[in-house]
C-alpha cells in the first residue's frame, strides 16, 4: 500500500501532526482524508515525488539520504537543504539538488 503525505490545508493552523507534514498508509483506492485524525482541522494530500533507491548504489548515499530524511521528518527544512545542497555537488548525487531546492522553500526562503 501507498504512503501520502498530508499538510493543514491553512499554514500555521491545526496540531503538532498537521501544522507540519504527516504520512498515512492508505490503499490506492481509498479516498484522501478530509480532515487530521488527531485535530479534526482540514487537511489537503500532497503530491510527492517517490523516493527510489537504485539498487548497487553506494552505502554513502544512503546514510546521507537517511540524515536528510530524518531532517525532514523532523521539520528541520533548512538543516535538509543544506546538507542536499552540499551533497548535490558530488558527480553522483546530482539528484539532490531538486529535493534541496524543495526543502529550502518548506524552511521559508525565497528563489
Amino acid at each position: 500500500m501507498p504512503i501520502y503525505e498530508y499538510e493543514a490545508t491553512h499554514s500555521g493552523q491545526g496540531c503538532q501532526k498537521c501544522a507540519l507534514t504527516f504520512e498515512v498508509i492508505q490503499r490506492i483506492s481509498e479516498p484522501p482524508l478530509p480532515s487530521c485524525p488527531e485535530c479534526g482541522q482540514p487537511v489537503r494530500r500532497k503530491i510527492s515525488r517517490p523516493r527510489v533507491i537504485l539498487p548497487g548504489s553506494a552505502k554513502g548515499n544512503d546514510e546521507v539520504e537517511r540524515k536528510v530524511a530524518d531532517y525532514e521528518r523532523k521539520g528541520m527544512y533548512s538543516h535538509a537543504a543544506e546538507l542536499a545542497d552540499k551533497e548535490s555537488e558530488k558527480p553522483e548525487k546530482p539528484h539532490l539538488k531538486e529535493r534541496a531546492m524543495e526543502n529550502y522553500r518548506k524552511a521559508g526562503y525565497n528563489f
